[in-house]
């Protein structure tokens, strides 16, 4: 295998196009991957508080504000109180803030099979069981 080929550089290959195509499939919407991500796990998880979805999101508090800021000043995101504790406040979607996150949703679904539609399903499963192993 040449060093051009080599599975590190083939799967930085494989990542950069995979986020490039993220990126085409959000420009509809002006949302990075990153607040996609935050749009996707509200969409999940419903209301939560900042560190919450730092957690899920796996990025440290301070990102999330950033994502958050920009999440509401374009109107996807609010923050309100938290019913169980006043000192806390909850992010959560708006109305149209679940409309664009279900359309994203949508939208990298159709990507991703796109792109992976160019493997026939036994090679899907074997990719699948691979990455697993990968992740640990």
């Amino acid at each position: 295998m040449a060093e051009d080929e080599s599975l590190p550089e083939l799967f930085r290959l494989v990542n950069r196009r995979l986020r490039q195509l993220a990126r085409e499939s959000l420009d509809p919407w002006d949302v990075t991957p990153g607040q996609s991500r935050a749009l996707g796990v509200l969409l999940r998880g419903g209301p939560l508080r900042l560190s919450e979805l730092a957690e899920r999101l796996r990025i440290v508090p301070r990102s999330t504000t950033e994502v958050v800021d920009a999440l509401q000043a374009a109107g996807l995101v609010e923050r309100r109180p938290d019913p169980h504790d006043r000192r806390a406040v909850l992010v959560a979607l708006t109305d149209h803030g679940s409309r664009v996150g279900e359309a994203v949703r949508a939208a990298r679904a159709a990507e991703a099979e796109r792109f992976f539609g160019a493997l026939d399903e036994p090679d899907r499963v074997e990719l699948a069981r691979i990455l697993r192993a990968l992740v640990g």
